[in-house]
């Protein structure tokens, strides 16, 4: 009989000498816990903003009348003391309005890509989810599925991306929340967008400007110089770009042609739904300006020069 290697003897646990199987088993069903709100942070780079909207004030109305039925779903924190939210923000924010000191929790281990996914899963169904947060929240789910797609396979658990039928991690993705491939990756596209392009696809000024989602992907093409340069025309000049113009746009850029003053041009062109007005190229005026002149500078200048110009004309008319 060969002999047994010291390695192979297997040493029994604290557990299995002082518990029984039932115990063991037990331990490790996740059970619902009540944990202090103080206790539990936001989920890191959450996309999905917590509104008071209507939702969230009939939300509150609903905690206020029955509490929180449903348990929030919470990590232990792998940045700092207590819990990180993986599904449940809402639900603690209408305890919150309800000054609530503790809220309902599943606490589950989970790896930062695990807690991703399901952390994108429960929200994404949600009605009212703005552009860019949906853009956002598909960035990180896919980047998530990704990095799983590229471990190996472990015993008999379930991989999503390359191990999963052969299919890639963008393609289940797409089967899943039954949006095609490119309209993925053109929602993923607006997370290179600035702040102030993210709030004009989102409508969420107060002035009511917005961009629609076709306009704002090109957009995304642009550097950030020329994207805040669309900002201040939008700003100055009360024009948004048509998809035809963010085409071109992008196009230029490609081309390393894209400026100030050529953004300028492109989205003072009159449009076919917009009154008659008169409009310059920008090459044509350039010379009576100084260089360091800017396109609202330069309008600015003509103004003043017209009005100067009409009041001279009146006193003539008037001797």
């Amino acid at each position: 009989m060969a002999k047994k290697n010291v390695q192979d003897i297997q040493i029994p646990t604290y557990d299995d000498l002082f518990t029984s199987e039932e115990q063991r088993q037990e331990n490790k069903l996740e059970k619902i816990m009540n944990l202090s709100i103080k206790e539990i942070h936001e989920f890191k780079n959450h996309p999905f903003k917590v509104r008071m909207d209507e939702d969230m004030i009939k939300l509150s109305e609903s905690v206020n009348e029955n509490g929180v039925l449903m348990p929030a779903l919470v990590r232990p924190s792998p940045y700092e003391d207590g819990y990180e939210m993986v599904s449940g923000h809402r639900r603690m924010k209408a305890a919150e309005l309800n000054q609530m000191d503790t809220i309902p929790a599943i606490i589950r281990d989970l790896t930062d890509d695990q807690a991703t996914i399901i952390m994108v899963d429960s929200n994404i169904q949600r009605e009212n989810i703005l552009p860019s947060e949906r853009g956002m929240a598909y960035k990180m789910k896919l980047d998530a599925m990704k990095r799983q797609a590229g471990r190996p396979k472990l015993n008999n658990s379930s991989q999503v991306g390359n191990h999963l039928k052969n299919k890639k991690s963008i393609e289940i993705f797409s089967e899943e929340i039954g949006e095609s491939k490119n309209q993925i990756h053109r929602f993923i596209r607006l997370t290179e967008l600035i702040e102030p392009l993210k709030d004009l696809v989102d409508g969420v000024r107060n002035d009511g400007k917005k961009i629609a989602l076709n306009p704002a992907v090109e957009l995304s093409y642009l550097s950030k110089e020329n994207q805040k340069a669309v900002v201040k025309m939008i700003d100055d000049y009360e024009v948004t770009p048509s998809h035809a113009q963010t085409i071109r746009m992008k196009k230029l850029s490609k081309e390393g042609r894209l400026d100030e003053n050529v953004i300028y041009s492109i989205m003072t062109e009159e449009k076919p739904n917009q009154k008659e007005k008169i409009t310059f190229k920008m090459e044509d005026i350039n010379h009576y300006f100084p260089k360091e002149y800017t396109p609202k500078q330069k309008g600015d200048t003509i103004i003043r020069l017209l009005e100067g110009w009409y009041k001279r004309r009146n006193k003539d008319h008037s001797r």
